[in-house]
């Protein structure tokens, strides 16, 4: 049987799909883009339910059948052309792997990183947001909701997984990355959350493993398009960028004694770069938005605790010009003023909708 005639016939099934924010248009050419692991496969595949299944061809490109029988454009176009295709999908894309995409009525194309295309409709899709996470859940109780997310993390096919949050934490590591990427993440893992640069990595990991410094330049910088790490700007140091894991379930699972409150902290920054809040460090004080507005991690802070150190930091908060400060606890509710400074509290639950709502 022809290649192209398998993968016709083979119509991938989407057990319990759950229903995500990212919605794709009902027309048009798509590049649905976005970190390994975010659920991008799961949305297109929803697809089958809406069209009729003999007129769409998916093609996974890491299927390993195709090692040895590489796709061309000439040979997809006969193909679509001869099979009346309405719909394709070409899953795993990489930049450059087809010198052009085929004419077919509609083109849905997945990618870790944006290509480069202007015909298509670029769409990124983040791992999920803890409101995502709780529609994932059969069940919950809103603490139990909470605690849950942070031992599962943002990752989609961890939300259901049956298994426990660190097996399926291995599989993902062993089957998105190879062998010189998991020893990479664990280097960085190992600096979560600390300021720092590229070559300062390039430092620790060799001391670690073998490893050339242009493989680790360039794997950074594609780790870094494709927003597995982050690095954030920081307005009161100039040494380094505040450098972060895609997913803080994920980072803690691949060190060992990982604070709760660095977890806290990833959680929320990660919340602020899903909503399209572009944030700052302020050296170990919170993250600036745009607008001035400091949000400041603090699980477990009472409202005294919290306004005595407010006191003490005052002076920093009126020279970089905070106009509100944004206190995010666990459970935690109170608000006060300094002068004409407002402070308030407000659970990670009840603070991650609200910024939801103003995102849309």
């Amino acid at each position: 049987m022809d290649l192209l005639e398998y993968y016709q016939n083979q119509h991938p099934i989407n057990d319990h799909y759950v229903p995500r924010k990212c919605q794709l248009p009902q027309k048009g050419d798509i590049n649905l883009f976005g970190v390994r692991g975010s659920g991008k496969t799961t949305i297109v595949l929803d697809l089958f339910e809406e069209v009729d299944e003999e007129t769409v061809l998916y093609i996974d490109l890491e299927d390993p059948n195709l090692i040895f029988s590489p796709l061309t454009t000439v040979t997809l176009q006969h193909f679509i052309d001869r099979n009346g295709i309405v719909l394709l999908i070409l899953d795993h894309y990489k930049e450059g792997l087809l010198p052009s995409f085929p004419n077919v009525e509609r083109l849905i194309v997945l990618s870790r990183i944006k290509l480069i295309d202007d015909t298509l409709t670029p769409i990124e899709l983040f791992p999920l947001d803890y409101e995502e996470f709780l529609a994932f859940e059969t069940s919950v109780i809103q603490n139990k909701g909470f605690n849950h997310f942070l031992r599962s993390g943002t990752l989609p096919m961890l939300a259901r997984s049956q298994k426990t949050a660190s097996q399926s934490m291995k599989t993902f590591l062993q089957s998105s990355f190879d062998s010189n990427e998991q020893k990479l993440l664990l280097i960085i893992a190992q600096h979560h959350t600390k300021h720092l640069t590229v070559n300062q990595i390039y430092t620790y990991a060799k001391e670690k493993f073998k490893v050339s410094k242009d493989w680790l330049y360039k794997t950074m910088k594609l780790f870094t398009e494709e927003k597995l790490i982050f690095f954030i700007e920081d307005r009161y140091q100039k040494s380094g960028k505040k450098m972060l894991l895609f997913d803080f379930a994920f980072a803690k699972y691949l060190t060992v004694g990982q604070p709760f409150i660095m977890q806290f902290d990833t959680m929320i920054a990660l919340a602020l770069m899903k909503h399209n809040i572009n944030v700052q460090t302020l050296g170990i004080h919170g993250y600036v938005t745009n607008e001035n507005e400091l949000i400041i991690p603090a699980p477990f802070e009472s409202e005294e605790s919290l306004w005595i150190k407010s006191q003490s930091k005052f002076s920093i908060y009126k020279k970089y010009n905070i106009k509100k400060v944004t206190i995010v606890t666990v459970a935690n509710t109170y608000e006060y003023n300094i002068e004409k400074l407002h402070f308030e509290a407000l659970p990670f639950n009840e603070w991650s909708v609200i910024n939801d709502e103003e995102d849309v």
